[in-house]
């Protein structure tokens, strides 16, 4: 039996999550370069003190017969000490279609579980998206990892809206 006591190792590629989220999808990879206004109104957005800490945004849109899928937004950021990236999925309708752990580097007991992750499917940024009186309960002995991926959330749905990728987010 192989133990580790090291950091988790990446659950999947890039490749592979863009294909869980998009299967039998066209999907083209576009790189959005925000002025400081609109790094200061997706901050504005996301709320909570939430860092938008590059104005260079990569982002994978998905179409399928030229209809628009949804977005997939990769966001890598720090829980305690080590780094997590998650995969955030956001619909035509701005909403989160999915949510999945592409890399986790702290222990593997502190990584979100599919079921905690779930809570974000069909959420749209708004003031209840929040662990602090809002409607995302925390996970028990993994706190940091929470906030760090409900503001993982936040600042990418902010990110959308100010992109506008489908050309009408934000009206």
């Amino acid at each position: 039996m192989l133990v580790s006591t090291g950091p988790a190792a990446a659950q999947m590629t890039q490749n592979e999550a863009l294909n869980l989220a998009f299967p039998d999808s066209d999907i083209e990879r576009r790189t959005a370069y925000l002025t400081e206004a609109q790094m200061d109104m997706a901050e504005e957005l996301a709320g909570f003190g939430i860092e938008v800490n590059s104005g260079i945004i990569t982002h994978y849109i998905a179409t399928k017969m030229g209809d628009p899928v949804g977005v997939a937004y990769f966001d890598a950021h720090r829980v305690r000490t080590l780094p997590e990236v998650l995969m955030i999925v956001v619909g035509p309708d701005s909403r989160v279609q999915r949510v999945e752990v592409v890399a986790f580097r702290e222990p593997p007991e502190y990584s979100p579980p599919r079921r905690w992750l779930e809570q974000f499917d069909g959420r749209y940024l708004e003031q209840g998206l929040s662990l602090r009186g809002g409607e995302i309960r925390n996970m028990t002995g993994a706190s940091l990892t929470s906030e760090a991926g409900t503001w993982a959330v936040r600042r990418t749905l902010a990110l959308h809206q100010v992109i506008a990728p489908f050309g009408n987010e934000g009206t």
